[in-house]
């Protein structure tokens, strides 16, 4: 008692706070007990649980923080949380009924006892002799077959992965001969798809796919400089510099028309690709000739194309990719004014290293990530949780866990929604292949408020993403 009076007159001295709360406590004591009156018991319930909720936030707001406790801003995102889950799964009250619903029937009327006929004791229609069929109780699935179900559910139908990569490699055929009889001058190497759907990680539909256009250096003419060492302090790009300019002079490598200050030009790159695709390239006449129509999409910074057919609808996105010194660098520079960086992608690797940790022991990494692969795609909030950052939780988590068989799917899919919610509390999950990339840097505060209170719900509720 003697601490709550010292609480109180510490938030009076803070300009009259403290009166304010006080008489906002008085407000929710008078309704509290006079609302099972008014609402009813339900309605008192679902008013003392916002009550309850409403008071927590004002009590964390006016208290002091404890400025020597580092975890502070850590447990105050938590508790959030906590208020919202509470809040949020409030439940509603009952119905009110309505007049005209005390006159339906409840039942359906009997049929009337015939003349010799013994009346049925429990007012059902069922023919006396009859068999009785007794009903099968109610079987409640565990998480381990709810995921296992889901799984079967969200998986590609064979027939449409196998028409889409059909289209797909068509159009990536007709591309690659009209870049070579277009711009003979370029050395492009034989491009290639890549994408979820290529390594067998494509959920739901096949919808996305990407085409890869490989830019072929000479490595003599050409240096790396990381993103580290750049003004933009980012690791997770790399610039490429045209080297020995006094020996061999511009011109001298085809993809000189393409420096900017130097450096090979991701963004002028892409920008000469994207007119080709919009003004030069007959589409309509390719798309007839395979059985489609391709739409070059205008408006968008990407270089992609919509592809519709009678029975799929079908987006693929273009990338020039440089493989030079062990890394492989895409054309997608960040938005702002910096247009010669290249993104560093370790797609390639974090799915071989899943699939090489699988074979070693039959384990289920790979189901695991296309039943949260689906979950991501599935719930708006967490889309940008797809792919890499899931990726690299599973990884970093088969470094610890070593069972990852199939009959421990449902443990492991609960570890790595902890993970998750660990990781968005700190805002920060590391990259597996490069510990210096925080794969969440480009991620706003209020999407990360979002996944993590929809996660958070998940760890005691795994079935609501499912």
């Amino acid at each position: 008692m003697a601490a709550f009076w010292q609480q109180r007159g510490r938030r009076q001295e803070n300009g009259g706070l403290g009166s304010v709360i006080d008489g906002l406590g008085s407000v929710f004591d008078v309704l509290l007990a006079n609302a099972r009156l008014v609402l009813g018991v339900s309605g008192a319930a679902v008013l003392a649980i916002a009550t309850l909720a409403v008071k927590r936030l004002i009590d964390r707001a006016t208290s002091p923080r404890d400025e020597g406790d580092p975890k502070a801003e850590q447990k105050s995102l938590e508790e959030s949380w906590q208020d919202l889950a509470l809040i949020k799964t409030t439940p509603k009250p009952p119905k009110k009924q309505r007049r005209e619903d005390l006159s339906k029937p409840l039942l359906s009327p009997a049929r009337p006892v015939m003349p010799g006929e013994a009346p049925d004791p429990r007012g059902c229609s069922v023919p006396l002799g009859a068999p009785q069929v007794e009903s099968s109780p109610v079987r409640c699935l565990t998480l381990q077959e709810k995921l296992l179900s889901h799984s079967s559910r969200v998986a590609v139908p064979e027939i449409q992965a196998s028409l889409v990569l059909q289209l797909a490699r068509s159009i990536c055929t007709q591309l690659q001969n009209f870049l070579r009889s277009k711009c003979p001058e370029l050395p492009f190497g034989r491009f290639f798809l890549s994408g979820a759907l290529l390594d067998g990680l494509e959920v739901l539909a096949a919808e996305h796919i990407h085409l890869m256009l490989p830019v072929v250096l000479d490595t003599g003419l050409w240096s790396l400089i990381s993103g580290e060492d750049t003004v933009v302090r980012n690791p997770q790009y790399w610039m490429i510099r045209r080297i020995d300019l006094g020996y061999f002079p511009r011109g001298r490598s085809p993809w000189d028309r393409f420096i900017v200050g130097r450096y090979l030009s991701s963004s002028v790159l892409n920008e000469t690709l994207h007119k080709l695709l919009v003004a030069s390239i007959n589409w309509p006449a390719i798309g007839g000739l395979l059985g489609c129509a391709i739409y070059p999409v205008v408006a968008s910074r990407e270089l992609k194309l919509e592809v519709k057919h009678d029975q799929v609808e079908l987006s693929i996105t273009l990338f020039p990719v440089v493989e030079m010194e062990d890394k492989v660098l895409l054309a997608v520079p960040p938005e702002g004014l910096v247009e010669n960086l290249w993104l560093e992608s370790f797609s390639r690797a974090e799915v071989s290293r899943v699939k090489e940790l699988d074979a070693g022991d039959s384990g289920a990494r790979q189901l695991c990530l296309r039943i949260l692969n689906s979950v991501c795609r599935s719930q708006p909030s967490l889309h940008k949780l797809g792919g890499s950052p899931v990726t690299n939780v599973i990884l970093h988590l088969s470094d610890t866990a070593s069972d990852w068989a199939e009959e421990s799917l449902a443990d492991r899919f609960q570890q790595v929604l902890e993970e998750l919610v660990a990781s968005l509390e700190k805002g920060v999950l590391l990259s597996y292949f490069n510990p210096k990339i925080n794969l969440f840097s480009g991620l706003l505060e209020e999407e990360i408020d979002e996944m993590g209170f929809v996660l958070y719900r998940a760890i005691s509720e795994p079935e609501l993403l499912l």
